[in-house]
């Protein structure tokens, strides 16, 4: 979780400080040529590469091992992920509250099978 938190801050660090008046507009209603200009600065370069590794590596993971915890679908939360890494992760925010919503039944059996086969799988 230490490593997770790390990335979270310098992200938001290189989030605030290459987002600017002009890059925010440019953004907005992005062209490719807008997104061209906008990574050829380091910084936003930076802050990319770390979107994207904690969105979809860190955020991803956390979403697929969630859903095999408690036996949610996460297939479409992980391909919103991959490729809109806030969508994917609020995508599976609101599944995960459906589920427990309409459907706690499943979700409580769905675990106890979990557990059980990691009890069994592990021999204790």
């Amino acid at each position: 979780m230490g490593k997770t938190c790390g990335w979270c801050v310098a992200y938001l660090y290189l989030f605030i400080n290459s987002i600017t008046p002009e890059n925010a507009k440019a953004l907005s209603n992005p062209q490719l040529a807008d997104i061209a200009r906008f990574f050829a600065d380091e910084t936003a370069a930076a802050t990319g590469w770390i979107h994207f590794l904690v969105m979809d590596l860190f955020v991803g993971r956390w979403i697929y091992w969630e859903g095999q915890k408690t036996g949610i679908l996460t297939v479409h939360s992980l391909a919103l992920c991959l490729f809109a890494g806030p969508l994917g992760l609020l995508s599976h925010i609101l599944t995960d509250w459906i589920a427990k919503a309409f459907f706690p039944k499943f979700q409580q059996n769905k675990t106890a099978t979990v557990t059980e086969q990691e009890v069994s799988s592990t021999g204790t």
